[in-house]
């Protein structure tokens, strides 16, 4: 069953919609103790990337989630959540990514916030893909992107530069896009999560 990591970021009713949709069983994490009930973990996040990680810090979970080893999914800035950095407010993140999260230079071909859909393309071999055909379509919105890496890049796109569209490091993924807001593939990739 996945806990939702409950810190005071971000409306979750798209997520929980889609999960109950895939009738994938779901239940609220508020303190560490709720944390032993689950088998793994959403950690999702709209907005301020500085102002999630303060609030993440103030719930008490953060010691919690970088000790444990079940399969834990960020999604958007919960993504961003997981890196070292984030140029958004000047913010040291958890640092289970040694890397950072940059800004977007906006240009007259690449407006920003970056809003739409856009393509993904797979770096590496990992079951939160499969049966996603390459270059298929999820839907974006974000200010700022974790930075492209060969070691921890999961999935790649485009726009205005290529960055990290999901990462991966041991038990820890995270998905730039909202799944939850991309029709099929982005159920097919939840559906893979719950079974990771």
């Amino acid at each position: 069953m996945i806990g939702i990591i409950r810190y005071g970021a971000g409306n979750i009713f798209s997520l929980t919609a889609a999960l109950d949709r895939l009738g994938i069983e779901y239940g609220m994490v508020y303190t560490e103790a709720d944390m032993a009930q689950y088998d793994r973990f959403i950690i999702p996040g709209v907005g301020h990337a500085g102002a999630a990680m303060d609030k993440l810090t103030a719930s008490g979970l953060v010691p919690a989630i970088k000790a444990q080893n079940k399969p834990t999914l960020g999604i958007c800035v919960g993504m961003q959540l997981l890196t070292s950095y984030s140029e958004e407010g000047d913010s040291d993140l958890l640092g289970i990514f040694p890397i950072k999260t940059l800004k977007f230079t906006a240009d007259p071909e690449h407006k920003v916030p970056h809003t739409g859909w856009n393509r993904v393309f797979s770096q590496k071999d990992n079951p939160l893909f499969t049966d996603i055909p390459e270059g298929s379509h999820f839907y974006f919105v974000h200010s700022y992107f974790i930075e492209y890496d060969d070691v921890y890049t999961l999935a790649a796109t485009d726009y205005s530069n290529k960055f990290s569209a999901s990462i991966w490091h041991n038990n820890f993924f995270g998905v730039q896009f909202h799944p939850e807001k991309s029709g099929n593939h982005g159920e097919t990739l939840l559906m893979n999560f719950s079974k990771i």
